[in-house]
C-alpha cells in the first residue's frame, strides 16, 4: 500500500514539471513499455513535453512494440536530457535494471520510481512501490486517476498491454477484483484490443516455432530440486535467425510441465553470461532464490543474471532449490 502523501507528492512533482523524462528497465517487457508509453501519452495530452527511452544500446525494439501507440515519444538513450529535472522510472525493480541509464539517477533532482516488485529497495526520491499490485501499469492507472483521469485510447491501450501480460491474461494470483475493474475501465476506450492481444501472443515466425521445438527437446527434470529447465544459446539464435527478444514466451511453455515445482529458462547473453528466468507453481518463492544470486522479482516469477558457465549456473540453482525443498520438509 502506498501512502496518500506519496501519491500527492508525485502528482505535485509532475504538475510542476514542464518536461518529463521516462525510462524503463533494460530488455523491456510489455508492462515496462506499456506503463512508460501509457504515461507518456497521458502527459503529452496534457501539454507536458515528454521523452522516453529504454537502456538497450543499440536499441532493438521488440516486434510487439509496433502495436503500441505513443512511439513518437521514444528517443535513443543518448538523446535523453543529460540532467532531467524530473525523471520517472517504470517497472525497474532495482537501480541496476536501468543499465546504461543508471547515471541519470545521480543527475536528476527529482526521481519518481513506479514499480510493483516486492524486492525494490526504493531508489527514487518519491517511491510509488506496491508489491501487491499486479503490474506497474496498475500503479500508473492509479496515478493518472489522482491526476484527474480523462485519458484517451492511446493511454488505455498501453496500460492494457501491461496489465494483460503481467497477469498472464488474468490468470495469475495477483488478478484481483480491482485489476479487473481497471481492465474494464481501460476497455471503455476505443482501441483494438483483439489486434493488441494478437501482437503480444500470436505473432511467432516459423523459425521461432522450430527453435521452440529444439529448446523443448532438451528440457530436463531435476527431481530432487523439483526443477524443469532448458537453455537457449547464442548459437541457437544465430542458427535459427531469431532475435532473443522474440523468445520471451519460452518460459510460459516450460512452466506448464506438471512435474515441476520451479521451471527455468537460461538464455545465453552477448557477453557470455546467462539470464535465468524462473516461474513457480506455488511451493517455492523464486524471488527469494533470485535475490541470493543478485536478482529479484515476484514470489511466483523472478530472474537473475549469472556470469558462470551453463553447468555452473544450473548446479548453483539446483543446489539452492534442493536446499529450499529440504528446509520446507524439515
Amino acid at each position: 500500500m502506498i501512502a496518500e502523501a506519496l501519491w500527492d507528492e508525485a502528482v505535485k512533482a509532475i504538475d510542476d514539471a514542464d518536461e518529463v523524462a521516462l525510462v524503463c528497465h533494460v530488455n523491456p517487457d510489455p508492462d515496462a513499455m506499456g506503463s512508460m508509453l501509457g504515461l507518456a501519452c497521458f502527459l503529452a495530452e496534457r501539454g507536458t513535453r515528454v521523452v522516453a527511452a529504454w537502456p538497450n544500446d543499440p536499441t532493438e525494439p521488440p516486434r510487439w512494440l509496433e502495436a503500441l501507440p505513443g512511439r513518437e515519444h521514444l528517443v535513443a538513450p543518448r538523446d535523453l536530457p543529460k540532467q532531467p529535472k524530473l525523471l520517472i522510472t517504470l517497472d525497474a525493480a532495482a537501480a541496476n535494471r536501468l543499465d546504461g541509464l543508471i547515471h541519470l539517477l545521480d543527475r536528476a533532482p527529482t526521481i519518481i520510481c513506479i514499480d510493483h516488485h516486492r524486492t525494490n529497495p526504493g531508489f527514487g526520491t518519491i517511491n510509488l512501490i506496491d508489491g501487491e499490485a499486479a503490474a506497474t501499469a496498475q500503479l500508473v492507472f492509479q496515478l493518472i486517476e489522482r491526476m484527474g483521469g480523462g485519458f484517451g485510447p492511446d493511454t488505455a491501450a498501453n496500460l492494457y498491454a501491461g496489465l494483460i501480460t503481467d497477469t498472464g491474461r488474468f490468470q495469475f494470483e495477483a488478478t484481483s477484483p480491482e485489476v479487473l475493474r481497471i481492465a474494464a475501465a481501460l476497455r471503455e476506450q476505443p482501441f483494438d484490443h483483439a489486434r493488441l492481444a494478437q501482437a503480444l501472443y500470436e505473432d511467432n515466425s516459423l523459425a521461432y516455432l522450430r527453435l521452440l521445438g529444439a529448446v523443448l527437446d532438451r528440457a530436463a527434470l531435476v527431481e530432487e530440486a523439483g526443477l524443469v529447465w532448458t537453455h537457449l544459446s547464442k548459437a541457437d539464435l544465430e542458427g535459427a535467425g531469431v532475435s532473443i527478444q522474440d523468445t520471451d514466451d519460452l518460459i510460459d511453455v516450460i512452466r506448464t510441465a506438471r512435474e515441476s515445482d520451479v521451471s527455468a529458462v537460461l538464455k545465453e547473453q552477448r557477453d557470455g553470461g546467462w539470464k535465468v528466468s524462473m516461474r513457480s507453481r506455488g511451493a517455492t518463492n523464486v524471488a527469494e532464490v533470485a535475490e541470493v544470486f543478485g536478482g529479484g522479482g515476484h514470489r511466483l516469477a523472478a530472474g537473475y543474471s549469472s556470469d558462470g558457465s551453463l553447468d555452473e549456473t544450473v548446479k548453483a540453482l539446483t543446489e539452492r532449490l534442493t536446499a529450499a525443498r529440504a528446509s520446507r520438509a524439515s
